[in-house]
């Protein structure tokens, strides 16, 4: 059976949905713009009251709420704020009238979403956060609505009109409270110094946990790692090299400290007659290329890949504590 290809759409139409895409990306991304010009210290204080309430006192959480479109922008910021280290969760706002108020304590802090300001199911979340003296933040274009009024903090969004053509289905307002959001979350990442390390804790899954796995993860550990004395023969060396199946091994001297590496390519060149009674500190490579236990995987492959190597010993202090092969790093999905 033959498939005959659908036609190519005519030119006219190619034109009017670019147009039609373009003046949308282009409407979202002016709204960014502004927004971002329009940026002032009340930006930094809603990052003190979330620092301050939430942070500080360690059992707190930023609580976001919204209806419709801004509850399912709210979803995705409460997401963000927690895998960078800000606690956070999502509460429906019809599900806070109905008793998940209760989900909300005096050390929390909350994010309310509202374009408009007016959303009636959010008037519950707002008088509870007065009653009980909790910080309201509110991310809205209106600041003369309710929800402003009642707000400690106002992160306001740009007066710019949706880029829908009817002006009504929320795009350019979604696009700009998910990004101050975002801005949100980052900027608190950056007060308190969050690191990868930091980061891989809540995102030990999937691609982004394997890049920021550890090299400590990965290793192989004593007395797996193999490692003769400066003045061993290279017949004991070959021994342990065998033994251990990783192409090389560690030199220690007598503080046990890293001094070199005989690798498979180092038998080579120094090949010869008298080879096995030479001793290890003759043939070895010193100040091999080494990588510490708390750093990435990922740089201990780009190691070995950029000294077309593959085996890295793990020194801590100069002594060896471990080895890692690209094997590991290659099974374990690092790339």
């Amino acid at each position: 059976m033959t498939h005959t290809a659908s036609p190519s759409a005519p030119a006219s139409r190619v034109a009017s949905d670019l147009a039609a895409a373009r003046h949308v990306l282009e409407a979202e991304a002016a709204a960014l713009t502004r927004m971002s010009a329009d940026l002032d210290a009340e930006f930094s204080r809603a990052l003190d009251l979330i620092e301050g309430r939430v942070i500080a006192s360690e059992h707190g959480r930023v609580i976001v709420s919204g209806m419709g479109k801004s509850g399912h922008i709210g979803r995705k910021i409460s997401a963000t704020l927690a895998s960078t280290g800000t606690p956070s969760f999502f509460v429906h706002p019809g599900e806070a009238s109905h008793g998940d108020l209760g989900m909300i304590t005096r050390q929390d802090a909350l994010i309310l979403l509202s374009k408009s300001g007016e959303t009636a199911e959010l008037a519950d979340l707002i008088a509870y956060s007065r009653r009980f003296a909790i910080p309201l933040i509110a991310i809205t274009e209106r600041r003369d609505s309710a929800l402003g009024k009642a707000a400690d903090v106002i992160l306001a969004l740009p007066v710019n009109g949706e880029a829908c053509p009817l002006g009504l289905a929320p795009t350019t307002s979604t696009t700009a409270t998910l990004a101050i959001g975002d801005a949100v979350a980052v900027a608190l990442l950056e007060r308190r110094g969050f690191s990868a390390t930091d980061f891989k804790v809540f995102h030990p899954g999937g691609k982004l946990g394997q890049r920021l796995l550890k090299v400590r993860e990965l290793m192989h550990a004593a007395p797996e790692v193999p490692l003769i004395g400066l003045d061993a023969p290279m017949g004991e060396a070959l021994i342990v090299m065998s033994a251990k199946s990783f192409g090389c091994v560690g030199i220690v001297d007598d503080a046990g400290l890293l001094a070199g590496i005989i690798t498979d390519g180092d038998l080579r060149r120094h090949m010869a007659p008298d080879l096995l009674e030479r001793p290890a500190a003759q043939v070895m490579t010193r100040t091999p290329r080494t990588v510490g236990p708390d750093s990435l995987a990922a740089e201990a492959l780009g190691i070995m890949n950029d000294r077309k190597i593959t085996s890295l010993f793990v020194v801590a202090d100069g002594r060896p504590v471990g080895l890692v092969h690209m094997h590991d790093c290659l099974r374990a999905g690092v790339s």
